[in-house]
């Protein structure tokens, strides 16, 4: 009796172990980190975002006929957590790749980590542009369009304005460095008799806005440029308005036109910045609508530009998968590089010598309507339009 008990127990335990096996290989888990605890305003969203893509390719049969599971971590805004968020994922999760992050020294920090550990890595946020050019990899794909690609558009409408003295406001770390960095060369080569009088850099989130409108005024630019955003705009903002910054003087703008930093400016919202964004209410493309409805009718509510950021990083990491047929880091690059797909601004591509892709952004104005900021007199620009040359390229980014 003990005998057949202990046959029993171990035949259950079998069956129990096998069901499991079978279960792993039913589904491919994707890990997926981002900074929610810091940054809810553009990483709820996101979440969002990614979410409404797992449910449309689970409902499309997912992968192969397996279920796309997506296992997420929060880095907390830190390099080092992003890193072991990152280990824990390949280790204990066995994911078939990474994606996600938002800040750029984190995005660089856990491409450091793939190509240590030759582990897929679609980064969907970071923006600097070393994530594929000095610090790029053969396992770090990047969705979003870079600084270098938002200020190329930036520039070419800067270009025209008749200012010649130039301020720069931007926060102190890798993103708003590589941002001011980059719209100051291809700024310059436009416009050779541009001076450059003032530069500011307060920390990240911490900005004291009083003394830097000050100092920039100080300056007397007859232009900014400003790359702050999230709490440290609302605050650049309310102090410049309040202390004429902005009259008199054009500003252009990273990202201020996409929802997530134009909606808490509200009634603040300075008028004829020329910004880079997201104007969802105007935007009348079929791949959009299409993504809007899913969107507001899973939500009951609109999308922001991390919703988008979140969609397609899911989208593209299916598509990336499906292709290769298989979690092999190496089929998924071969996958990747040159993989077109739709996306809700159009077809992207990722670029096969730099793996950056070819989504765009919608460069316009900001106004205010009803109180509220919206983004007036946009246009859509392909990302593939404002990325140098396969010859410039090969000097900017080490061989693999």
């Amino acid at each position: 009796m003990q005998r057949r008990h202990l046959l029993g127990a171990g035949l259950a335990i079998a069956v129990a172990g096998f069901a499991n096996n079978a279960m792993a290989q039913a589904e491919i888990k994707i890990g997926e980190i981002n900074s929610y605890s810091l940054l809810p305003a553009f990483t709820e969203p996101y979440r969002k975002g990614w979410q409404l893509a797992v449910e449309e390719i689970n409902a499309a049969g997912g992968i192969g006929g397996k279920k796309l599971v997506v296992v997420s971590k929060d880095d907390g805004g830190k390099p080092a957590d992003a890193q072991t968020a990152a280990n824990e994922l390949v280790s204990s999760e066995n994911v078939a790749m990474l994606t996600g992050t938002f800040l750029s020294n984190i995005g660089l920090a856990v491409s450091d980590f793939a190509n240590q550990k030759k582990v897929f890595f679609l980064a969907a946020e970071p923006l600097t542009d070393a994530v594929t050019w000095s610090k790029g990899n053969r396992y770090t794909f990047r969705l979003r369009p870079s600084n270098y690609m938002q200020a190329a558009m930036l520039v070419e409408e800067a270009a025209k304005l008749p200012a010649k003295r130039w301020a720069t406001i931007a926060p102190n770390y890798e993103y708003g460095q590589s941002a001011v960095a980059v719209f100051k060369k291809l700024m310059s080569e436009k416009r050779p008799d541009i001076v450059w009088v003032d530069e500011q850099w307060p920390p990240q989130g911490k900005i004291d806005a009083g003394p830097v409108v000050q100092a920039v005024a100080a300056a007397n630019p007859e232009a900014i440029l400003n790359v702050t955003f999230g709490a440290d705009l609302v605050k650049l903002v309310r102090e410049g308005n309040t202390r004429g910054l902005f009259k008199d003087r054009k500003v252009v703008s990273f990202l201020t036109g996409e929802p997530e930093y134009l909606d808490p400016l509200k009634d603040e919202t300075p008028e004829g910045w020329i910004v880079t964004g997201y104007p969802w209410y105007d935007i009348k493309t079929p791949d959009h609508d299409k993504f809007l409805k899913a969107y507001q009718a899973k939500y009951n509510d609109y999308p922001r530009l991390g919703s988008i950021v979140g969609y397609q990083t899911i989208k593209a990491a299916a598509a990336i998968l499906a292709k290769a047929g298989s979690s092999d880091p190496e089929k998924l690059i071969a996958a990747a590089e040159g993989l077109s797909m739709p996306s809700p601004f159009g077809e992207i591509t990722f670029r096969k010598i730099d793996h950056q892709s070819t989504l765009g952004a919608y460069v316009g104005k900001t106004a205010q309507k009803d109180g509220k900021g919206v983004m007036v007199d946009s246009v859509y620009r392909k990302g593939g339009d404002y990325l140098p040359g396969d010859a410039e390229v090969e000097k900017l980014r080490p061989k693999d």
